[in-house]
């Protein structure tokens, strides 16, 4: 069985501190989307981290994989939200552009997190 850290994985470290930075944004969100489109952003976020971890702990390549492919799936939808909440002008064009910004990385250090994975 391998064992992986999770915290070492520096995916998982720009994860939890990107959802840091979106709960910040969302907490400055209309009153009435505090059940709607802010809790869901707000739960795919912090999916992120979560999964990796969660998958960190399986005991097979192919397991963890397939729990990235998962966060890869929940930075998408947070993207998709966050494009959402931008277009309804509850976030402005500049934290907007920023926390894509951070995303594409995220999403970057993904996909080759699984790559590197695949190629072992």
């Amino acid at each position: 069985m391998k064992t992986r850290n999770f915290r070492e994985y520096k995916v998982w470290q720009d994860a939890v501190e990107y959802a840091t930075k979106v709960y910040e944004v969302t907490s400055k969100l209309p009153w009435f989307e505090k059940k709607g489109l802010c809790d869901q952003l707000q739960r795919a976020v912090v999916s992120i981290s979560s999964i990796i971890a969660e998958g960190a702990g399986r005991s097979t390549d192919s397991d963890f994989a397939h729990f990235l492919y998962m966060a890869l799936g929940s930075a998408n939808e947070v993207e998709t939200q966050l494009l959402i909440s931008k277009n309804l002008n509850y976030i402005d064009l500049e934290h907007y552009n920023m926390l894509i910004l951070n995303l594409t990385e995220i999403q970057k250090q993904i996909v080759e997190l699984i790559a590197a994975i695949k190629n072992s």
